[in-house]
């Protein structure tokens, strides 16, 4: 009886939930990145497949928003709290999260460590590509520049990063309840 052949060894790593059913991953060894759909399973137990997309900016168009640039120049720990609360939904204030990065980075510097894991996080919410290479490899060798593009990628979701999670959320609660407008000169 001759072994079943084995998937060709990829270097990314296969998702572990328990949620991802036997044939993503294998979706994982032998796709290219671009091919491979992920699974969204409900509370109510239907799932959707939803194929990966890529981000809405590349790594380097740091530029392409000066301002966030800038912040995550000379103050990284506040551009990673602003994503880590809205990768967390609320869950964890910016201030907390800037704070241990900030730490994490003064005893050991290794932060791109610890922020490494909200890239993996927010990519899973928005299915994105796991571009240019792993999202570790991707913040050990260029943490600013990620940070900058995961900043980038939740604005570009209409998230206003510097009022937080839970003013987003208002602001939302606003905007629904506002009634339709009309416009003028409209006929039937």
């Amino acid at each position: 009886m001759d072994p079943q052949p084995q998937p060709p060894h990829n270097p990314s790593p296969l998702p572990t939930s328990s949620l991802v059913s036997n044939s993503e991953r294998s979706q994982y060894l032998t796709k290219p990145t671009s091919q491979i759909t992920t699974t969204n399973n409900n509370v109510n137990g239907t799932s959707h497949h939803h194929p990966l997309v890529p981000w809405s900016t590349g790594l380097c168009d740091c530029f392409d928003d000066v301002p966030t640039c800038c912040l995550t120049c000379w103050c990284p720990c506040v551009t990673f709290g602003r994503i880590a609360e809205m990768v967390d939904q609320g869950a964890t204030s910016c201030g907390m999260s800037g704070a241990l990065y900030t730490l994490i980075m003064c005893v050991s510097g290794w932060a791109c460590l610890y922020s490494c894991f909200y890239r993996s996080k927010l990519r899973g919410q928005y299915f994105l590509e796991e571009s240019p290479c792993t999202d570790c490899c991707v913040h050990c060798c260029c943490e600013q520049c990620s940070l900058c593009q995961e900043y980038r990628q939740l604005k570009s979701h209409g998230l206003d990063m510097s009022i937080g999670w839970h003013g987003n959320v208002a602001r939302q609660k606003r905007l629904a309840a506002l009634p339709p407008q009309i416009q003028k000169n409209m006929k039937r």
